[in-house]
């Protein structure tokens, strides 16, 4: 399945509902995922790594977060979805305060079904910890 297929496929479930009150924003219904907040203290990041078995959904919780994806670079503000397909290199780190993203993964879940790339934290180049 291309990437596109998989992040249209990832968007379409999500479901945003109007109530009097304000909204909510639904990302999975009765299905199996792992949901996760990542914290990443001020100027810090995570290793360049991808994945073989899941792909994941973020939601960007605070603003000064970088992220990359593949070969292109972003900085999304708080609020913002990024889907990130299986076999995607990517990154998340800090530019200056300490920032949130709540990750929600769909397919088999695993820390160790981590391929790194680079790490500055000298970890192996697979593995969760």
């Amino acid at each position: 399945m291309t990437k596109e297929k998989i992040e249209k496929e990832i968007r379409e479930k999500i479901i945003e509902d109007i109530r009097p009150w304000g909204k909510f924003r639904q990302y999975t219904s009765n299905e199996i995922s792992t949901v996760k907040i990542l914290t990443v203290d001020s100027n810090q990041v995570l290793s360049k790594q991808s994945h073989k078995h899941r792909d994941e959904l973020w939601v960007v919780m605070d603003d000064g977060l970088q992220v990359e994806l593949d070969d292109k670079i972003i900085k999304p503000v708080r609020g913002e979805e990024i889907v990130i397909p299986r076999g995607t290199v990517h990154r998340l780190g800090s530019l200056g305060n300490r920032g949130q993203v709540m990750e929600v993964s769909f397919g088999y879940f695993d820390e160790d079904d981590i391929e790194r790339f680079d790490d500055i934290y000298g970890r192996d180049k697979s593995g969760g910890s």
